[in-house]
């Protein structure tokens, strides 16, 4: 007898009736010079084009407005390094309520600016030093407020699944689909949307080469914990995959391929001057996989989730330059 997996296809089926008309429906660009350089058909779907500049808007929007009224009516808490963050901020501004995020001390300003911009309260702590899962979820506590955590909840994956939905609408059946992995909500919500639709896709994770812990964990069997990891990736840099996620991810992925910092810029600026899109390093993962090689028996035509896009002028200059 089979346990009743955590998220469904039904699931994501909901989310994207209950996000539609509040988050976007983000395009999905070509390019004729990426398709050669892979030798693939490529369909970048485009979520540094969604609210808040990255896929995080779906799930957070799902989450929140799936509370009880009385719950949500107290206010909502996440941790984040700068999208999560955005993302319950815009949501519970959306929908009439407080938010309290906790972000790392070192998270991109902007990120940060952004966040407040919306309406929240931002709480910082030490990333290096501090749990911040139990720092959260203290914090939640301690002032009445409903968490709503960056990828370990059923109603976050199946938010972030709306991207491959929308993808797989749109560019008809896939042979591969790539996106980045960091706790694995977006991972583990495309895999059960895109392997529900087309039983054949083979699903590629995308990993920092600092920041291994799911390719670690896939390969022991079970979850690593790795040193918090120093990499300009910074919504990768995530010391051990969610448990929730990692039973999905565990179950549907096919493999994970690991990219360079150096890999991450050249993808970022080849997205920059060859597709004219602007992409934080995260958001760069998977065309970096690509553009590397790091993706082994490339087929005919793969889908790569792009992100985010959440990087000022500076950091981009600084990192392309």
């Amino acid at each position: 007898m089979t346990s009743k997996p955590p998220v469904t296809l039904d699931d994501v089926r909901d989310a994207a009736a209950r996000i539609e008309g509040v988050a976007h429906r983000t395009p999905v660009l070509r390019s004729r010079t990426l398709d050669r350089l892979v030798g693939a058909q490529v369909f970048l779907k485009c979520e540094n084009f969604q609210r808040v500049g990255a896929f995080k808007f779906r799930g957070a929007y799902n989450a929140a407005a799936r509370l009880p009224r009385e719950r949500l009516a107290a206010g909502v808490a996440a941790w984040s390094s700068g999208n999560h963050a955005q993302a319950v901020a815009l949501a519970a501004r959306e929908l009439g309520t407080k938010a309290v995020i906790l972000m790392p001390e070192d998270a991109p300003g902007s990120k940060v600016a952004a966040t407040t911009g919306y309406g929240a309260e931002v709480v910082t702590y030490d990333r290096y030093s501090g749990d911040r899962t139990a720092i959260g979820e203290a914090l939640a506590a301690e002032r009445g407020l409903a968490l709503i955590p960056p990828y370990e909840h059923p109603h976050v994956i199946a938010g972030q699944g709306t991207a491959a939905l929308e993808l797989l609408a749109e560019t008809g059946e896939l042979d591969m689909l790539v996106a980045p992995v960091g706790g694995g909500g977006l991972m583990a919500g495309c895999a059960i949307t895109a392997t529900a639709l087309h039983p054949g896709i083979r699903m590629v994770g995308v990993e920092p080469e600092a920041g291994d812990d799911t390719a670690r964990s896939l390969t022991a069997g079970h979850r690593v914990t790795i040193d918090v990891p120093r990499t300009i990736a910074d919504g990768q840099a995530v010391p051990t995959p969610g448990e929730l996620t990692f039973s999905v991810n565990q179950r549907l992925v096919d493999t994970i391929a690991l990219v360079t910092d150096d890999e991450l810029r050249h993808a970022m600026r080849f997205a920059f001057e060859r597709l004219k899109l602007v992409i934080e390093p995260s958001g760069a993962s998977g065309l970096a996989a690509l553009l590397s090689g790091r993706v082994e028996n490339v087929p005919p035509r793969i889908g790569v989730i792009i992100s985010g896009g959440n990087i000022d002028t500076g950091r981009f200059a600084e990192l392309c330059g």
